[in-house]
C-alpha cells in the first residue's frame, strides 16, 4: 500500500507522469480527460460545503455538485434512488439502513493512501487500546464488508470498506449561558421545568430518541440493555415520559434542520436544546453566547463517511478514489476542525491549521490568539479553551452513537406519535 502524499497539480506540472501512474494507490487520471468529469454528492448540510467544491475544482480539475439534505432525506434518497447519485456522504448509522439495498459498492482500502492514519474509532472501534466501545451502531461495526460484493457487514477489519470515514464529533446538548444564568450538567436539564417552553429536541427520530435515552437514564427513569437497541418496552418507557413534558409544555419546537436549530438559540426563543456543533459556532458567530455544554454522562456521538454509488466505473470510479484520497490529505480535515468537527485522519489536518488553531480545537489548549471559523466569523478570543476540551477527553467520553435498532420501525411509528400528540 502507498504512504505517498500527493499533489496532483506537483504531479502533473512535473510531468513525471510514468513514477505517478506508479505510485499513487489509484490509477492516474489526466488533466485533460477529467476536467469532463462531474461526480454528483447529496448528504447533509454538516459537510456538503461550496468551499470543498471549490477546492475540489481547483486542485483535482473535476466538478462535485453537491446537494444537502435533512438525515431522513438522506437516507431515503441512497436507500430508493441509486440513479441520482455517485457519491453518499452519508452518517454510519444510515449505512445499516442503506447497504443491504446493494446501492453502494465496497471499497478497496489498498486504494487508500491515508488508511493506516485513519483513528481507530473506524476500524476497531477503539480511540485507545483502553477503549470501552460505546453503546449504539459504533462505525466499525457496519465498516466493513467481506468481499467486494457482499451484503452482510464483517466483524473485524478487511479489504473493503463501506465508507471511507470522513467526519465526525461527540455530540451534546447547546444551551445559553447568558440566559440560563447557572451551570448546566447533566442530560436531566433538558426536562428541567425551569426551561418550560424554551427546551428543543432534533425530529430526527433515529438521533432524536438517542438524546431522549440520555435524558431518561440520567434521571434514573430507564437503565437501558443498549440505549442504541432498545426493546418495545424501553421505547414505551422513553416516549411516555417525553410526551408528558410536551403535553407539560416544556417544548417550544422540534427542529429537522441545521439553520432551524440556529434560530431558535440565537433568538433566544429556546435556551437548552438538542444541537451540533457548527450550529453552536453560527451563535457564536452573531456575537451571541452560546456553549456546546459537556455532561457528567457523556456524549451522544456519529460518524460520517463517503460512500460510492454501485453504478460508478470507469474513469468517474478513478475520479472518486482521487477524491477520497485528496479528502483525507488534509485541506478538508482542517476546514471542518475549524469548524469543531474531527478528521478521520487529523493528523494531516495539523498540516492545514496554525498552531493556535491545533492547539485550541484538537489538544483542548488555550487560545493564544483569536479562534476564528473558516469564513472568519470570530469564535473565541485568545485565553478561552474549547468546551469539553482535547480530542481524546471528548471522543473517550462517548456514552453512545447514533443507530438504527432491530425494532427501527416500531419507534418511527412511535416517534411520529410523540411528534403529533
Amino acid at each position: 500500500m502507498s504512504k505517498m502524499r500527493y499533489s496532483r497539480r506537483a504531479v502533473l506540472k512535473g510531468g513525471a507522469a510514468a513514477v505517478a501512474a506508479s505510485a499513487l494507490p489509484a490509477p492516474m487520471v489526466w488533466a485533460q480527460e477529467i476536467k469532463d468529469i462531474t461526480l454528483r454528492q447529496f448528504g447533509t448540510g454538516v459537510s456538503n460545503l461550496n468551499d470543498v467544491a471549490n477546492k475540489v475544482k481547483e486542485d483535482l480539475g473535476f466538478t462535485l455538485e453537491m446537494t444537502a439534505l435533512d438525515s431522513d432525506s438522506v437516507t431515503q434518497r441512497a436507500a430508493t434512488q441509486p440513479d441520482s447519485f455517485d457519491i453518499a456522504d452519508i452518517e454510519y448509522w444510515i449505512c445499516k439502513k442503506v447497504w443491504p439495498t446493494g446501492n453502494l459498492q465496497a471499497m478497496d482500502v489498498s486504494k487508500i493512501a491515508n488508511y493506516d492514519k485513519i483513528v481507530g474509532i473506524f476500524k476497531d472501534g477503539k480511540l485507545t487500546p483502553e477503549s470501552v466501545i460505546a453503546q449504539g451502531t459504533a462505525p466499525h461495526t457496519v465498516g466493513f464488508v467481506e468481499g467486494e460484493g457482499s451484503k452482510t457487514f464483517a466483524k473485524e477489519q478487511t479489504n473493503w470498506m463501506t465508507l471511507i470515514p470522513t467526519i465526525y464529533n461527540a455530540d451534546t446538548l447547546g444551551i445559553r449561558p447568558d440566559l440560563i444564568g447557572r451551570p448546566i450538567e447533566s442530560w436531566t436539564e433538558l426536562l428541567n421545568p425551569e426551561f418550560k417552553g424554551k427546551a428543543s429536541i432534533l425530529d430526527i427520530s433515529s438521533i432524536g430518541i438517542m438524546d431522549m435515552a440520555m435524558v431518561c437514564e440520567a434521571m434514573g427513569e430507564i437503565q437501558y440493555g443498549d440505549k442504541g437497541n432498545m426493546t418495545r418496552e424501553e421505547i414505551d418507557k422513553t416516549m411516555a415520559i417525553f410526551t408528558e413534558a410536551k403535553k407539560n409544555g416544556q417544548f417550544r419546537a422540534f427542529w429537522k434542520t441545521f439553520d432551524e436549530s440556529v434560530n431558535l438559540m440565537a433568538s433566544g426563543e429556546v435556551v437548552i436544546q438538542s444541537m451540533w456543533s457548527p450550529a453552536i459556532t453560527a451563535v457564536k458567530s452573531r456575537g451571541i453566547e452560546c456553549v456546546y455544554q459537556p455532561l457528567k454522562e457523556g456524549y451522544r456521538s456519529w460518524g460520517g463517511g463517503i460512500g460510492l454509488s454501485a453504478n460508478l466505473s470507469g474513469m468517474a470510479l478513478d475520479a472518486a478514489y482521487e477524491y477520497i484520497n485528496w479528502y483525507l490529505s488534509g485541506w478538508v480535515g482542517g476546514y471542518l476542525m475549524r469548524q469543531g468537527y474531527y478528521s478521520a485522519v487529523p493528523e494531516t489536518s495539523k498540516d492545514f491549521m496554525t498552531e493556535n488553531e491545533w492547539g485550541y480545537w484538537f489538544e483542548g489548549k488555550p487560545a493564544t490568539d483569536v479562534i476564528t471559523s473558516p469564513t472568519g466569523d470570530v469564535l473565541a478570543q485568545a485565553g478561552e479553551t474549547r468546551d469539553g476540551g482535547a480530542f481524546y477527553d471528548r471522543m473517550g467520553h462517548v456514552a453512545c452513537w447514533n443507530s438504527v435498532m432491530d425494532e427501527n420501525q416500531y419507534m418511527v411509528r412511535k416517534w411520529n406519535e410523540f411528534i403529533a400528540s
